[in-house]
């Protein structure tokens, strides 16, 4: 399953979130982003299903996919799923079918490692640097760790303090992607802040490469 273009997931928090959630989710689909992860942890069933069939004509005005970070079930209303780390990506695929997109979370290279032997499409791999999103999650992993989980055979985002002034590093680092969650739900322009970060992977020019987001 190919990643969406860009591969760049905007994770969401409503507690973050500088104005209502389904605002800043448009701005940042304005603002060039074509994936949208719904990550309410503390919602009920049918209050994340509310709030999934409120953002998916959003996402798909823009072409964008929409996934949901957590149950299987919630993700047959949208586009596919996120799992938490040591999730089933071989029956979270049984259950949504091919065309589903099946992320799991990795903090760990036997994560990564077990991630891509249930068949996940991608993994997130965090925290790649310090974030203020979740202080003292952990240390920072850093691009070394990065570049060990991209070795490993299946499409990396990196996760965790990534901004506009890193972001090629971590393309550098070998991740597919990036996944962003307070930098654009904090934003108070949050469209800017994504073509900012849009505009930062547009513009590597490591010597040699061809390939872009």
């Amino acid at each position: 399953m190919a990643l969406p273009a860009p591969p760049v997931l905007l994770i969401t928090d409503r507690m973050q979130a500088h104005r209502p959630l389904a605002e800043v989710v448009a701005a940042a689909l304005a603002g060039g982003c074509r994936w949208v992860g719904v990550r309410e942890k503390d919602l009920p069933a049918d209050g994340l299903a509310a709030l999934v069939r409120k953002l998916l004509p959003l996402a798909e005005r823009h072409g964008a996919r929409l996934t949901v970070h957590g149950d299987p079930a919630a993700a047959g209303l949208c586009h596919g799923v996120h799992l938490p780390a040591g999730g089933d990506a071989a029956r979270a695929r049984g259950l949504l079918g091919p065309a589903a997109l099946v992320g799991v979370s990795c903090h760990t290279l036997a994560e990564v490692r077990a991630a891509r032997e249930g068949g996940a499409d991608y993994v997130t791999f965090s925290p790649v640097f310090p974030t203020e999103s979740k202080p003292g999650y952990g240390p920072a992993l850093g691009p070394g760790a990065l570049a060990e989980a991209a070795a490993i055979g299946v499409p990396v985002l990196a996760l965790g303090g990534v901004d506009a002034g890193n972001a090629a590093a971590c393309r550098r680092a070998g991740a597919a992607g990036l996944a962003v969650m307070g930098g654009i739900m904090r934003a108070g322009d949050p469209a800017a802040a994504m073509r900012e970060l849009l505009a930062a992977l547009a513009a590597d020019a490591t010597p040699g490469r061809t390939d872009r987001f």
